[in-house]
């Protein structure tokens, strides 16, 4: 069409015809994939929308929310395509679009910047600019704010924290800015929004309360064996893991931005893992204490990358499930996650010193909360603080040479890690996979065949839950 900007507009792609049957069947699979627009309505929508089908030629995909904020759509009630599991591609590339969106998911252009992005990234804040709009229809700026407006939106209807405080504590510079980005973005005023979640549900949540929330996953999750590693692993007086198989809630304390914070996360009662292709996937019940509600976006992100919601079980388990080694693994537990860790550095030197070590350097060095609740009493104690006790490795985490944040480039990272003293090619490789969260690591001597890339880390948890030794 001429003089239309077709850039964000896959009505001209060849994968139009493919997003568009996904809207038409509601499939779930895609949701936080992309998005779907309506022109004649101005709203956005997850593909699973439950909303009648809209006609073909009135409908624009997006790769982001923020893509289609900035072209002026507003988010869909209905359906909440705000609150959809992120896409499991940032988490699988390694470049640095991917490396951004982890960066900015985490909170860092809140706290640092677009400029403090860059920093992190080693480009101009100009060729991030560049990259991100290039690939996910949205600069920096913009995909943060959708993202304060998402934090906002939580905020207003879990807590009742006054709408002046929300603002600051989503991350908006002013009140006028939150006002207008929650009426462009949701079509109603601060108020509106909070009432509208009165009528249908009553509000628990309080500063100290804490907030409840809801932790999005996609497709099938087989919660049992998370828990299980969660509870294998915990280390007393920072984590603990109480309750029945199958009812099981996991606790920790977590040091934050701006302050600390403490999360329960609930196993799913009679979960099996199992659900079909257009389920919308399900969730986990989580709630948070923070001393700063500012820190909210940063926790939640935290759990998320701990739980590995937002990765994509059916594009993992359709390649382990063609392996004959792996297909009755993967028919056995469908849904099988890689869990990550809600703080990079504390899981490194973990993983150097084992949980008995781990214990006593909390006893020793942890810092203690100001209000403990119940076992958990401390903070892990952060790498300055421990260059005495670990030695090289916490030298090199508190100095920078070793960087393990979500924007850290993996290769470079396991590169200085297998400089550092007293570190072998095993516990790098543990470290990569689960602090840097990358889905495609293979211990050193492993046999894990070419043909299970990317997703040779979810191939080895399935030995391992098999009881399988690779």
């Amino acid at each position: 069409m001429k003089g239309q900007d077709t850039r964000y507009d896959t009505r001209y792609d060849a994968g139009y015809d493919t997003r568009y049957e996904a809207v038409r069947s509601r499939d779930a699979r895609f949701d936080g994939e992309f998005f779907f627009a309506v022109e004649t309505t101005g709203i956005y929508c997850r593909p699973s929308c439950p909303a009648v089908t809209p006609k073909r030629h009135n409908v624009r995909f997006f790769t982001t929310a923020a893509a289609a904020q900035g072209s002026g759509f507003r988010a869909c009630r209905r359906c909440r395509p705000d609150a959809v599991p992120g896409s499991a591609d940032w988490n699988v590339r390694a470049d640095v679009v991917g490396r951004a969106m982890r960066l900015i998911g985490d909170g860092v252009v809140d706290r640092e910047g677009v400029a403090g992005l860059a920093v992190r990234l080693g480009y101009s804040a100009r060729q991030v600019q560049r990259q991100l709009t290039a690939e996910v229809g949205a600069g920096p700026v913009a995909l943060a704010r959708a993202q304060r407006a998402h934090t906002a939106r939580t905020l207003l209807q879990t807590t009742a924290l006054p709408v002046t405080e929300i603002a600051f504590a989503s991350g908006f510079a002013s009140v006028r800015q939150f006002n207008d980005t929650i009426r462009a973005v949701y079509a109603a005023t601060p108020t509106e929004l909070r009432a509208a979640a009165a009528r249908t549900a009553r509000r628990t949540g309080t500063p100290s309360a804490g907030i409840p929330l809801r932790l999005a996953h996609r497709g099938p999750y087989r919660a049992g064996p998370v828990f299980d590693l969660l509870e294998r692993e915990a280390v007393a007086g920072v984590e603990e893991v109480r309750g029945p198989v199958g009812g099981r809630t996991y606790r920790r304390t977590l040091r934050l931005p701006h302050g600390t914070g403490i999360v329960a996360v609930d196993e799913r009662p009679g979960d099996t893992g199992r659900a079909s292709a257009l389920h919308p996937g399900g969730w986990l019940d989580a709630r948070l204490h923070l001393t700063d509600p500012r820190d909210l976006t940063t926790a939640v992100q935290r759990l998320r990358r701990l739980f590995d919601l937002d990765a994509d079980p059916y594009a993992v388990d359709e390649r382990l499930g063609a392996d004959p080694r792996l297909a009755p693994l993967v028919a056995a537990r469908p849904g099988l996650r890689a869990p990550g860790t809600a703080d990079p550095e504390e899981y490194a030197v973990r993983a150097l010193v084992g949980r008995t070590a781990a214990e006593r350097l909390v006893r020793a060095h942890g810092k203690a909360l100001d209000a403990p609740c119940g076992t958990l009493t401390h903070l892990f104690p952060e790498p300055a603080a421990l260059t005495e006790a670990v030695g090289p490795l916490a030298v090199a985490l508190a100095d920078g040479r070793v960087r393990l944040d979500p924007g850290a480039d993996r290769d470079d990272a396991e590169a200085a890690l297998l400089a550092v003293p007293g570190l072998d090619a095993r516990t790098v490789a543990a470290i990569r996979a689960r602090a840097l969260g990358d889905p495609d690591v293979a211990p050193p001597g492993a046999d894990a065949p070419d043909s299970w890339r990317p997703w040779r880390t979810y191939a080895l948890h399935h030995l391992r839950a098999a009881e399988e030794t690779p």
